[in-house]
């Protein structure tokens, strides 16, 4: 795509004596800085603290974690032991995104084929290599994603969009993002509405961040003026991620999307997710199963360090919602738009 151009969100650095290298997403879009993780407990930390987010960026992160928590084996640990630990670890930064967990499960598989060799290094460096192919691959999804994607939107189209599904959030180019930037690669005239996303503001940072490197006409706008947005005829199609897909189509991403998703529905607006196969979840079969972030109270209270509430007020702060299948006109995967959303067409097309 050769509109888009920002740093990588993840990058391994040298061989398998190299290390994992995170653009810090929490610092945008003031300051571009890097962190390089050398040790296990620090990609953890970078998980948890979103300095890296977005499901599939987490999975390829948690991937290549798996990397850096095996360079250094505490003196008497077996190789496999220590590999149960760094896994079981790493499952616990975050609960909602499963790419996580399949990427965990993935590269789990690799070892528990490999983990008999008699040289370590060559063990380190064929799980590397899987590492570095689910990076590839993602790439590749989120390729395929933008350009089915793009058949959706036509010229002048109004697209509201939410939280942060662009390259930040993946290997690159991103899902929902990607399907804007491939349209806009294409020659549509089309002018993108960014909801700020709070409590933590990714849309405020990231994907307006993202459009304006892109040069893509965009608007941001606070999460409660979507509704008055519609009403005005601005939007002409909603697209968001997902962080976890329920085999019926219910769709769990950055809370707020639920709402959005009534809203378009009530304006008769098409909704769509843009997801990889691999955040379908197709062990649960609705939305209810889906397990949801509870985050620190002080992200709504005290905001990138400034106290807004007053001390000793109860909060709520859930990270993701769920957006039930029956509000969503389609789900765009790298294999194709599943449409109308139900589990007999999940199925058919995974």
């Amino acid at each position: 795509m050769k509109n888009y151009s920002i740093p990588r969100s993840m990058e391994w650095i040298g061989g398998i004596d190299g290390h994992l290298r995170l653009l810090d997403q929490t610092l945008l879009p003031i300051d571009v800085c890097f962190l390089d993780c050398m040790d296990i407990t620090t990609v953890h930390e970078a998980i948890r603290s979103l300095r890296v987010r977005g499901a599939p960026a987490i999975g390829i992160t948690a991937a290549m974690g798996v990397l850096v928590g095996l360079k250094n084996i505490p003196s008497g640990t077996s190789l496999k032991k220590h590999y149960e630990d760094t896994d079981s670890y790493l499952r616990t930064s975050r609960p909602t995104a499963v790419n996580l967990f399949w990427a965990l499960d993935r590269m789990k598989r690799k070892f528990i084929e490999i983990a008999d060799l008699p040289d370590q290094r060559n063990i380190l460096s064929i799980l590397l290599d899987e590492a570095l192919l689910i990076e590839k691959e993602d790439r590749a999804m989120c390729q395929s994603i933008g350009k089915i994607g793009a058949n959706l939107v036509q010229d002048g189209f109004g697209i509201l969009t939410h939280c942060n599904t662009g390259g930040l959030a993946t290997a690159a180019y991103g899902t929902a993002l990607s399907v804007i930037f491939t349209a806009y690669e294409q020659g549509k005239s089309i002018h993108v509405f960014c909801d700020e996303t709070r409590p933590l503001m990714q849309g405020a940072r990231l994907t307006s961040w993202e459009l304006l490197q892109a040069g893509i006409p965009a608007t941001l706008i606070c999460d409660s003026m979507a509704a008055q947005v519609m009403k005005e005829g601005k939007i002409n199609m909603v697209i968001v991620g997902a962080d976890r897909i329920a085999a019926n189509g219910d769709s769990a991403n950055k809370i707020g999307t639920y709402g959005l998703s009534v809203l378009a529905h009530a304006h008769k607006i098409p909704f769509y997710v843009a997801a990889p196969s691999s955040t379908f979840d197709l062990t649960l079969k609705d939305g209810s199963g889906i397990p949801i972030e509870q985050r620190n109270p002080r992200e709504i209270t005290e905001p990138f360090g400034k106290q807004v509430a007053p001390t000793g007020v109860s909060v709520y702060n859930p990270a993701f919602d769920v957006s039930p299948a029956h509000l969503i006109t389609g789900i765009i995967t790298e294999k194709s738009l599943i449409t109308p959303v139900n589990a007999k067409n999940i199925k058919n097309s995974l």
